[in-house]
């Protein structure tokens, strides 16, 4: 099954807690704090992988995991690192990262970092001062990022067929490729992108064989437009027509309909270079059909050909490879861009009193230290408290009116504030 979009759910390894730790040896003196950092939480990467063609085993799973970093142990031990997670992702693909254009996976092997694993949490031999030689503080790690992914794969061809059902496109890509797709002679055959690499006299390239389009695809008639993300990428289009007068439809009116077609889905499609093809000329209704397209063509170039029998094939080939020899110019949409990231200055916190009368505080820095404290450790609640109170927040508080016993929320935690 040919899936080429699909949403997933990535959530990077958490940090490994630190260790509080003593060491106890017999005649060794001055022991002191031995507790260990816990490991680095796990990345997740995207790969691109030439052997891939679809998304479909992406949506079986819509939700990925890296492991999470090990305790740090005593001994000074730091714990193991969680293993990295590598998804291969087909070549082409677009990732947007929280509804943003993020990377664009094009060479195999290219492997881009996605969400990165939480720090691990310091142990108690981190903290050993002069003045405190005995701290029992340790760290939780830190969460892993998470982060909502959209993919969306566009194949790379050098190569797009477009026409309507039953114009002869498998068939011609059957004919120059070793592709195999399915052809039969009504319409809708082909229900997904084929993609088959022509080798001609030494010179090859890529052919994508896109669904056919019908009068009305941009309101969704038909199999829609679904598809035709697919030759935003190509650098040359080859458009099918049925010459053979099948379903009593004249081939000019179908060109034209194409055309209005695509124009619809993006005014950047036809822009690129297009070669018209006159298929099925080997059939006896063909000539009149003929006739009657040069008239209303002009004198705009097209090839004849007969993608069963071959006849004209070499000829198209040959120009088609002539037209790839030279450089591609592409039309603006069809250059993704990745925004640039704008680093904006914001506060260490700020307060917003709910409806509930909780003051709630937000800011990542404030966050993260209230996920990475230990409050079950006396030293590690008065370092905590000591932490907030520097970076002001028990003042800024106290001007929005907090009073004894009113609740402080802070991420998932709720504290009772006393001065």
């Amino acid at each position: 099954m040919f899936i080429d979009k699909v949403n997933i759910f990535l959530t990077a390894g958490r940090g490994g807690d630190g260790c509080i730790s003593f060491r106890r040896e017999k005649y060794v003196p001055y022991g002191g704090p031995n507790g260990g950092n816990g490991g680095k939480g796990g990345d997740i990467y995207f790969e691109g992988d030439p052997h891939k063609t679809t998304l479909l085993d992406l949506s079986y799973k819509p939700k990925f995991n890296a492991e999470d970093g090990h305790k740090g142990l005593p001994s000074d031990k730091f714990g193991r690192y969680g293993q990295d997670l590598i998804i291969k992702i087909p070549l082409g693909t677009l990732v947007f990262k929280n509804g943003e254009l993020f990377a664009d996976i094009k060479t195999a092997g290219e492997k881009v970092l996605v969400v990165k694993g939480g720090r691990g949490g310091r142990g108690n031999a981190s903290f050993k001062t002069g003045r405190h030689t005995a701290p029992r503080i340790a760290e939780k790690g830190e969460l892993g990022e998470t982060a909502e992914i959209n993919l969306e794969l566009r194949l790379i061809a050098d190569v797009g067929f477009v026409g309507f059902p039953n114009a002869g496109k498998s068939t011609l890509l059957s004919k120059i490729s070793a592709a195999s797709p399915k052809i039969a002679d009504y319409p809708f055959t082909t229900l997904s992108p084929n993609l088959g690499v022509v080798d001609y006299k030494g010179k090859s390239f890529v052919a994508a064989d896109i669904p056919g389009i019908i009068e009305g695809a941009h309101e969704g008639k038909g199999l829609g437009l679904e598809f035709l993300r697919h030759i935003k990428r190509t650098k040359l289009l080859l458009h099918i027509i049925d010459v053979s007068g099948f379903d009593d439809k004249d081939p000019y009116n179908n060109y034209k309909i194409i055309n209005n077609e695509l124009k619809k889905y993006s005014k950047y499609i036809l822009k690129k270079q297009v070669i018209v093809v006159l298929n099925k000329i080997d059939l006896p209704s063909a000539n009149t059909h003929i006739k009657k397209f040069k008239k209303n063509f002009k004198n705009k170039k097209f090839f004849e050909i007969s993608a069963v029998t071959g006849i004209g094939i070499d000829s198209l080939l040959k120009e088609i490879v002539k037209i790839l020899s030279k450089p591609a110019v592409f039309s603006p949409e069809e250059i993704e861009t990745i925004p640039i990231k704008k680093y904006i200055y914001e506060p260490e916190f700020k307060i917003k009193l709910d409806k509930d009368g909780v003051f709630v505080v937000t800011g990542s820095k404030v966050q993260t230290l209230t996920e990475m404290t230990k409050f079950n450790e006396d030293d590690s609640l008065r370092r905590y408290q000591n932490i907030l109170k520097k970076m002001g927040l028990e003042i800024e508080l106290e001007k929005m009116g907090a009073k004894t016993s009113d609740t402080i929320r802070i991420g998932d935690f709720e504290f009772t504030f006393e001065k």
